[in-house]
């Protein structure tokens, strides 16, 4: 894509962050849609238990009819079948709650019905959040596909607070991953004649960069709303950057290209998507000649894994998860492209970067 080609920007039209919001989510969403009756809530079975109450009782003071759909599976058949069961019920608002399997299936039906959606994040984990990005299984591509942007974004910060840390160390994982996606855009630009947005990949480095400056400063952070208002509202910048850049470029590069590989590989039983990525990151950084061990060490501050043995992985399905990733999407230009790297090289790097301890 040349500078003057033309491109299409999709962001939210509203973001709410506050404590205790959610109870209030009927009004929050009968503002913007105030003719609105039926929509369909998207979410696990854990989240309902936890909060449907005070979210049922908040939609049928507004007026809505309201539809709940358990995510059994985060697969793109599961996603066949939800949409079908709504189209047939006329659902007119779709919502993803909870955390990435919920907002993912949520935004593909809401994409394919031609419908607003909302997403409502229970943890701060990665930048789906935001971004018109999916990924699910079932796909003969194991990467993102592009759906729509959520119209809305509701984030509870009590809520998200209380969800496990490992899913907010996560969520730094994927926000630091920036680094190296940039790194990979500017590769394709000078080497691939590919479209470059400058204020997109600024927009999503700063946010690799503000995890490392938290990861600095974390024994002196007063609260843990204050922490994760900071990462949610990175990851939020971070899908925003994807929205304006037209792609997931500003976002992901050759790290999360291979956490899709080792995901492929080990079958799923390899940490969460953030972890990986971040451990990607690491490996990145080292073939970009970055400074990959200020990533390693934000990342062990804030308590995300930085060795295949943290997510159970290997040195042959690392290598192996290497040597596919660059294989997933020819056409997407990264360090990977540029250099024709072999397993011995592949090898060392792990070694070198302490992956393997």
């Amino acid at each position: 894509m040349s500078y003057n080609s033309t491109h299409v920007m999709q962001l939210p039209r509203k973001v709410t962050i506050g404590c205790g919001i959610l109870q209030n989510c009927g009004l929050l969403i009968k503002g913007n849609y105030p003719f609105l009756k039926s929509l369909a809530i998207i979410t696990g079975p854990n989240i309902r238990d936890s909060v449907s109450k005070s979210i049922e009782e908040s939609m049928l003071e507004h007026g809505f009819d309201l539809e709940w759909i358990i995510a059994k599976e985060a697969t793109f058949q599961f996603g066949d079948e939800v949409t079908t069961q709504l189209n047939k019920q006329k659902s007119a608002l779709i919502i993803g709650l909870g955390g990435g399997r919920c907002i993912d299936l949520g935004k593909l039906v809401a994409s394919r019905l031609k419908v607003p959606f909302i997403s409502i994040p229970t943890s701060a984990s990665h930048d789906g959040i935001s971004s018109p990005f999916v990924s699910l299984k079932g796909n003969e591509r194991p990467y993102s596909i592009m759906t729509e942007t959520p119209t809305e974004i509701i984030g509870d910060l009590e809520i998200i607070a209380n969800a496990p840390r490992r899913l907010l160390a996560s969520g730094c994982g994927d926000l630091i991953a920036k680094t190296t996606a940039v790194k990979d855009w500017e590769l394709a630009r000078d080497f691939n004649n590919e479209y470059y947005g400058e204020y997109a990949a600024k927009l999503a480095y700063l946010g690799s960069r503000m995890i490392i400056d938290i990861s600095n400063s974390i024994s002196t952070i007063q609260t843990a709303t204050q922490l994760t208002r900071t990462i949610v509202e990175g990851l939020i910048s971070s899908g925003v950057a994807a929205g304006i850049a037209g792609s997931s470029r500003p976002c992901s590069g050759s790290e999360h290209l291979f956490s899709h590989a080792l995901e492929y590989i080990a079958k799923g039983h390899c940490g969460l998507h953030g972890e990986r990525v971040g451990i990607g990151t690491i490996i990145m950084s080292k073939l970009h000649g970055l400074d990959w061990q200020e990533i390693r060490e934000s990342l062990r501050k804030i308590g995300a894994p930085v060795t295949g043995k943290a997510i159970n992985v290997d040195k042959d399905q690392m290598i192996d998860a290497l040597l596919l990733a660059r294989t997933l999407r020819p056409e997407r230009y990264t360090i990977l492209s540029k250099n024709k790297y072999d397993k011995k090289d592949f090898e060392k790097v792990i070694v070198e970067t302490g992956i393997l301890d």
